[in-house]
């Protein structure tokens, strides 16, 4: 038998263990992904007679992957850093009063 241990930290009111042996691996991971786990303190696998703590593990996998920039997304954010550039530039008109 195989199962998952989810430990959650509900701050001033303790924790809470989620155990439900019908959960896969990849229930896990798609609860961390949605965001409905949260707050986790520990992960541990349980198999056979063995524990271990996959705790890093699930949550790299539920990370979201970052996708690289496009070409278009680029182009926006060169454009976009030269406006913020000109922002802080000094004002070189002379001031009338």
């Amino acid at each position: 038998m195989q199962y998952f241990v989810v430990m959650i930290d509900c701050g001033r009111r303790g924790r809470e263990a989620i155990v439900d042996p019908e959960m896969t691996r990849r229930d896990v991971v798609s609860r961390i992904a949605s965001g409905e786990y949260t707050n986790i303190s520990f992960i541990h696998e349980i198999a056979e007679r063995s524990v271990e703590d996959v705790t890093d593990d699930l949550l790299a996998e539920a990370a979201l992957p970052e996708l690289p920039a496009t070409g278009a997304n680029l182009q926006a954010n060169t454009l976009d850093h030269a406006r913020d550039l000109r922002k802080h530039e000094p004002c070189l008109t002379p001031l009338t009063g």
